[in-house]
């Protein structure tokens, strides 16, 4: 992975420096937010395509971006590579079909999981959780940035593969090059 790609959030503001509470509990001095990058679509693509190289030899029916910051990479995803995406909604709805899962999918699919950072795996898990519960199997699941705090040990303990474009140290260094 080129660290111009690294650079690239740094110079959109993606990559923030101070005192942050992360989703896990955990507080960072470095916080990644690549929400910023649906702004920039260039580098949307640039990312969907790191993404793309480390999941394309990998054989599932569906993709489903963990809500919100992964759906455009699934999207993303989905789009450029035409493969059949499914989305996790957040909570059921009152109204409607009252789905959870929504999109078009049989019990037995393969369902890879996209995700834009991974620390403890939790918000990977309440994508997963569903997903499995509506009768589709998961195995991989892909990330931006593994920020290296516990999140792939978690997954593989479970029987699951974690797929990262990067890695925290990796971004260190590239960010502390002359």
């Amino acid at each position: 992975m080129s660290d111009k790609l690294l650079l690239k959030l740094q110079e959109i503001g993606a990559i923030k420096f101070g005192n942050f509470t992360l989703k896990s509990g955990i507080s960072s001095p470095l916080y990644i937010d690549l929400r910023e990058t649906i702004s920039f679509p260039p580098l949307l693509k640039e990312i969907t395509e790191a993404l793309w190289n480390k999941i394309s030899e990998l054989k599932f029916d569906r993709i489903c971006g963990v809500p919100y910051t992964a759906i455009p990479f699934a999207s993303c995803l989905s789009i450029l590579h035409s493969k059949p995406m499914v989305m996790r909604r957040k909570e059921i709805k009152e109204h409607g079909t009252k789905k959870l899962i929504e999109g078009v999918f049989e019990p037995g699919h393969t369902c890879l999981i996209v995700e834009d950072l991974i620390t403890s795996g939790a918000s990977i898990f309440e994508t997963i959780a569903p997903v499995e519960q509506a009768g589709m199997q998961v195995r991989d699941i892909v990330v931006f940035l593994d920020r290296e705090q516990g999140g792939r040990q978690r997954l593989e303990e479970k029987g699951y593969r974690l797929h990262s474009v990067a890695t925290m140290t990796q971004l260190l260094r590239t960010l502390n090059k002359p």
